[in-house]
C-alpha cells in the first residue's frame, strides 16, 4: 500500500509538472495602427499561435488616413477587414481594432483605461508595445498609452469594472531603429526563419499598406507591383524580408540559441524588456518564450 502511494503521489508530480510545463500563455501586442504588431512581432506570434497560446492583436487607431487616394470610414472599413484577414494567416486567435481616428492618438485617460481593460480581459502574461520614441506620433503616443497602463493593471479602483490582475505582466517593447534617447536594446531574440513565410502573408493581409500606401510613401512605382497573390507574396518577401543579420545582431541571439548554426539564420525579431512590468530571470525568459533554444 505504502509503495502504491509513493507511486501515485511520483505520478502527481509528474502530472503537474507536465501542466506546469504546458501553461497555455495569453500574450497581447498593441499598435498604434494595422499593421504595427504585424512587421514587428509577426513571426513570433505565428509560434506562439502554433504552439498553442493565446495571442491577440490590438490596434489603438483604425488606420483611417493611411492612404494616398482613400480615407475615412471606408478605408478604416478596409483596414479592419485586412486585420482580420491579417489574424487568419498568422492563425492568432483575435486582432481588434479600436475606433480612434489615425493620425490623431493621444495618451488621454480614456484610451489608457481601454488598453487597461484589454489587458486584464486577455489575462496577459506577455504585453508588448511600441517604444515612445519614433517618427510618427501615433506609435509615440500608443507606446506611453502602453507603459502608463503597466502599473495601473494591477491597481483594482482603476477601471474598477474590469477586475484587476493579480500579478503584472512582463512588458516589452517591439524592435525599432530609432537612436535617440538611446537605441533599442536587443534583450531577447526570436528566429523565426520557419515561419517567416506565414508572417509575410499575415503583412500580405493588409493589402492597402503593403502594396498601395507603404510603397507610394517610399516613391516606388505602383505599376511595377505584382498583381497575382504568388508574385506579391514574392515581391513582398523580397522587399521587407532581405536583410541578412550582421554579426552584432546574430550574436545578441546567440545567447538564447546556444546550439544552433547562426551562420543560417536569416530573419530575428527582439524584444527590450520595460522596466515598468514585472523583471523576468533568464529562466523566467525561457518559460514565456518557449520556442527559444531550439537548434
Amino acid at each position: 500500500m505504502r509503495k502504491l502511494t509513493l507511486a501515485l503521489c511520483l505520478s502527481l508530480a509528474f502530472t503537474l509538472m507536465q501542466a506546469q510545463e504546458k501553461k497555455v500563455l495569453n500574450i497581447i501586442a498593441i499598435g498604434a495602427h494595422p499593421d504595427d504588431c504585424d512587421s514587428k512581432f509577426g513571426g513570433t506570434a505565428a509560434l506562439f499561435a502554433k504552439m498553442g497560446h493565446n495571442v491577440k492583436f490590438l490596434a489603438l487607431t483604425n488606420g483611417d488616413a493611411g492612404h494616398q487616394s482613400m480615407g475615412g470610414g471606408p478605408l478604416a472599413k478596409k483596414r479592419r477587414q485586412e486585420a482580420k484577414d491579417a489574424a487568419k494567416a498568422l492563425g492568432i486567435a483575435e486582432y481588434e481594432v479600436l475606433d480612434n481616428h489615425d493620425g490623431e492618438l493621444f495618451p488621454t485617460l480614456n484610451v489608457r483605461l481601454e488598453v487597461i481593460r484589454r489587458i486584464r480581459e486577455w489575462d496577459a502574461d506577455i504585453v508588448l508595445g511600441l517604444r515612445p520614441n519614433d517618427y510618427h506620433p501615433d506609435h509615440r503616443n500608443a507606446g506611453s498609452v502602453v507603459q502608463d497602463a503597466a502599473y495601473m493593471n494591477i491597481v483594482p479602483n482603476v477601471a474598477p469594472d474590469t477586475p484587476p490582475l493579480k500579478k503584472n505582466p512582463v512588458f516589452l517593447y517591439m524592435s525599432d531603429h530609432f537612436q535617440k534617447p538611446y537605441p533599442f536594446q536587443k534583450d531577447i531574440a526570436v528566429i523565426v526563419d520557419d515561419v517567416i513565410d506565414t508572417k509575410v502573408k499575415g503583412l500580405a493581409a493588409h493589402d492597402s499598406q503593403m502594396f498601395e500606401w507603404l510603397p507610394w510613401t517610399t516613391g516606388t512605382d505602383l505599376s511595377t507591383i505584382p498583381t497575382g497573390e504568388q508574385e506579391r507574396l514574392v515581391w513582398l518577401k523580397n522587399k521587407w524580408m532581405n536583410r541578412k543579420p550582421d554579426a552584432s545582431t546574430l550574436e545578441a541571439a546567440k545567447k538564447w540559441y546556444p546550439g544552433r548554426d547562426m551562420s543560417k539564420v536569416q530573419q530575428i525579431e527582439f524584444f527590450e524588456i520595460c522596466e515598468y512590468g514585472k523583471q523576468p530571470t533568464e529562466e523566467e525568459i525561457k518559460q514565456l518564450f518557449p520556442m527559444l533554444g531550439g537548434k
